[in-house]
């Protein structure tokens, strides 16, 4: 379980295919204190690390998650944004988020705002999973490539974000342009409240 408080944003050493499957190398500040078998969520997509070197650490994506997400669309030198598992003894800083994408979303929009930024994102709205709470709700929280963020201008199939600098320049989002696809997962809150509901 994760906060969606990203720690940092990594960049990517070396990308391997092994059938379907993808193995990335990150490098980052923290691997002396990750451990083999340990959860990190990469764009917001739980993985288990798999290896580590002196400042490295590997990571594999199986063709469901490459699928689902974009990490099939990084290349060597793309920074990644990485956040350890959840402790449980301390602050929820963000919003539950389990590090299960949902799916994709494309970015049509980014305005600066006199020192911030809005980006407006489209993904694709399907009615039933929208029943089943895959969607977004006005000043709802929402997670793009890992980030606990704040809901605003909810539509059925977009939604705007706004990023104060602090978050654009510490995570990914300052690589983000119109065009860039991102991982999208909903609030498990939502989900469970919309299963209940359908009883």
């Amino acid at each position: 379980m994760f906060s969606g408080i990203i720690e940092e944003a990594a960049p990517i050493v070396a990308l391997q295919t092994d059938k379907g499957n993808l193995h990335l190398t990150l490098k980052c500040s923290f691997v002396n204190e990750l451990k083999i078998d340990q959860s990190v969520a990469h764009n917001g997509v739980c993985l288990t690390v798999v290896r580590m070197d002196e400042d490295t650490y590997t990571v594999t994506a199986i063709k469901e998650t490459l699928e689902r997400s974009n990490l099939g669309l990084l290349a060597v030198g793309n920074k990644v944004n990485l956040e350890r598992s959840m402790l449980m003894n301390g602050r929820l800083d963000g919003h539950i988020v389990q590090g299960h994408v949902d799916q994709t979303a494309i970015c049509t929009d980014v305005v600066e705002a006199d020192g911030s930024w809005y980006y407006t994102f489209e993904y694709n709205f399907d009615k039933e999973k929208a029943r089943q709470g895959y969607m977004t709700v006005e000043k709802g929280s929402v997670c793009i490539n890992g980030v606990s963020l704040t809901v605003c201008n909810s539509k059925n199939n977009s939604f705007q974000v706004a990023i104060i600098p602090y978050t654009y320049e510490h995570t990914n989002f300052h690589q983000i342009q119109k065009g860039t696809l991102v991982n999208l997962e909903f609030d498990i809150v939502g989900k469970y409240i919309s299963k209940m509901m359908s009883f």
